[in-house]
């Protein structure tokens, strides 16, 4: 007996499903270790578990959460932490754009609210798996790629937030470094394709450390450091690229 048209559809959501939370598996097990610290950290710099929840909830993003954490813990206010997360997640209106344009063929209804759970792993992935996009249930597939992330990294914060009551104090301050081990793993990769990266990171940490000497508050100071360090980035790259 042939299956009819509707089990075959069926079936082709399903399998294409399974294989969106089989491709985004392996983000789901790097993401559990660092969303339990941001949880962490998050709670120990004060910030509620129903704040910190809501935090991934809507913004999703990794480093800028880490940003705005320590950002916090320093007492800095709300404008500049929203500005130096901004600046920080500028790249993913690049991100954004390519990821519209990689897949044409899916409605734009579709598009839109998978462009939510872009991160660099979630694009990476998506980057790693063109021809879905081309079939006929390709949208399903990256939904449930996105989603797997998605929830790990919801759920990893809130039972981090859950777990900085519980666990000792000096467990959860050793986990601090996790902060700046987050952002040399972001930076080490750059620095390997482009090695006058490290001299836009040495920039930003002088800006930072000047304006703040000045008498700037450590969030502003932040701030002139990722913005004016950013565009001498433009400069630097642009001068290894004619170098080569």
């Amino acid at each position: 007996m042939q299956p009819s048209s509707l089990q075959q559809e069926s079936f082709n959501r399903l399998e294409m499903v399974r294989k969106g939370a089989a491709a985004g598996f392996p983000i789901m097990i790097g993401y559990i270790p660092v969303a339990l610290t941001y949880g962490v950290l998050a709670s120990q710099s004060g910030l509620t578990l129903v704040e910190l929840t809501l935090m991934s909830v809507l913004v999703f993003a990794g480093a800028a959460q880490f940003l705005a954490v320590s950002m916090v813990a320093v007492g800095t206010g709300a404008i500049e932490i929203i500005i130096a997360t901004f600046v920080l997640n500028f790249r993913h209106f690049v991100m954004s754009l390519s990821f519209m344009n990689r897949l044409r063929q899916i409605a734009i209804r579709a598009r839109i609210p998978l462009s939510f759970g872009l991160t660099d792993e979630t694009f990476t992935m998506s980057s790693l798996h063109n021809s879905e996009a081309k079939q006929k249930f390709g949208a399903y597939f990256y939904a449930s790629l996105m989603l797997t992330a998605y929830i790990s990294w919801v759920g990893g914060s809130f039972i981090g937030g859950f777990l900085g009551d519980i666990i000792p104090p000096r467990l959860s301050e050793s986990m601090g470094i996790a902060l700046y081990a987050m952002f040399i793993g972001l930076l080490v990769p750059s620095i390997r394709k482009y090695n006058r990266i490290i001299w836009i990171a040495l920039t930003a940490m002088m800006i930072n450390y000047l304006c703040q000497l000045i008498g700037m508050s450590q969030g502003w100071s932040i701030v002139a450091g990722t913005l004016l360090g950013g565009l001498c980035g433009i400069w630097i790259i642009e001068d290894e690229e004619e170098d080569r």
